[in-house]
């Protein structure tokens, strides 16, 4: 699970860019490290030709088109983690999220929850938690709190295609299977 964590955040690293929410206060904090993709990028992604023949890379096109951002924040340090936390329970008891899953383990403990969409095959956010990681570690950073939210008009029939082509981890694929 600590590896699909890693690679999904370091998968997002390199990409930048602007967006208000909740979570964007821990978006200038040193301590913290913050991806931002907005629908843009994905208008991008989505222009990018791919092979007719391929009907990942189709989905996955598909899906990228209706995106309208990928946020992760994650940090090691214990009292921003704990904001953190404290920001994600305030922002799920405002929103009418539902928990799809929770995994503990020694490594971490990682929830999911989505926010229901146009119908029972669409979410319109996908949100991840991750705390008490040990021992990850990536270009010099640890990283103990994790914050990864995905909103747009998310098809779950079509999630694994986004989990491959993006690295994201796999237990998101486990939406598509919420009914």
């Amino acid at each position: 699970m600590k590896k699909y964590i890693l690679i999904a955040v370091m998968t997002v690293l390199p990409l930048a860019g602007f967006s208000q929410s909740l979570f964007d206060k821990f978006e200038d904090l040193d301590e913290v490290t913050s991806v931002v993709v907005n629908k843009s990028m994905f208008n991008l992604l989505a222009k990018i030709d791919v092979e007719v023949d391929d009907p990942e890379a189709q989905d996955f096109m598909d899906i990228a088109s209706s995106l309208k951002s990928l946020k992760v924040f994650t940090t090691e340090n214990k009292k921003i983690g704990d904001d953190m936390k404290a920001s994600v329970d305030s922002y799920l008891s405002s929103s009418k999220m539902e928990e799809l899953m929770r995994v503990k383990d020694k490594e971490a403990n990682v929830k999911f929850y989505i926010k229901e969409g146009k119908d029972a095959d669409h979410v319109s956010e996908l949100l991840m938690f991750v705390t008490g990681m040990k021992n990850v570690e990536a270009d010099g950073r640890k990283f103990e709190t994790v914050i990864l939210s995905l909103t747009g008009d998310i098809d779950l029939n079509k999630i694994s295609s986004l989990t491959k082509k993006m690295n994201l981890p796999e237990e998101l694929n486990e939406a598509s299977k919420k009914n």
